[in-house]
């Protein structure tokens, strides 16, 4: 029991420092949208979709969603293929958006434990199947890219694993459009 403690402990202590880390370099604005998706299998060091863990993802989905609320961001929580890659936000955060509303509950076995948190731990949630995010989290190469807007653009911090798990990052830019006459702002 000691063991499972002090690695759930261990996973929350990484998993705060990789949200400060994203903050630092992502300059997320308040209203923009955060796409995470998470294979809480992979975070354990088993095959993504063996062995969610509802403890796991428990551990990481209440800093998120702290973290989200300070910066003043939209969440929306991939689930896994079976509900092919469907997301989870706040009902408020689908109206705002104008996110079309679908009809199904996460389970562990499809959709996810990441999913299944943000379903028990939302104010009142609802799945959408598409959104163009603005940033996004990849925890255990989940394929989150067909949620993001484009232009995706990789973000590197100092740590490239959340548990076993890989990670990425992400945030989306403007297109650049024209030709060689376009003038274009300094970053």
């Amino acid at each position: 029991m000691t063991d499972k403690k002090e690695m759930l402990r261990q996973i929350k202590d990484e998993w705060e420092h990789i949200l400060q880390a994203f903050e630092d370099t992502a300059g997320l604005k308040p209203g923009q949208l955060l796409v995470v998706g998470c294979s809480t299998s992979e975070i354990i060091g088993e095959k993504i979709g063996k062995a969610g863990s509802k403890e796991v993802a428990d551990v990481l989905f209440e800093p998120l969603r702290r973290w989200a609320d300070k910066l003043g961001i939209f969440l929306a929580v991939q689930c896994c293929e079976h509900l092919n890659r469907a997301l989870i936000v706040e009902r408020s955060t689908a109206d705002r958006l104008n996110f079309e509303p679908v009809v199904v509950i996460p389970s562990l076995s499809a959709g996810g434990a990441m999913s299944l948190a943000a379903w028990g731990n939302f104010f009142d949630p609802v799945a959408v199947e598409q959104i163009r995010a603005d940033a996004g989290i990849d925890i255990g190469d989940t394929l989150i890219g067909m949620h993001l807007r484009p232009v995706a653009v990789p973000l590197r911090i100092d740590v490239r694993n959340l548990g076993a798990a890989h990670l990425n990052l992400a945030k989306a830019r403007p297109k650049y459009v024209g030709g060689p006459r376009a003038a274009y702002p300094c970053d």
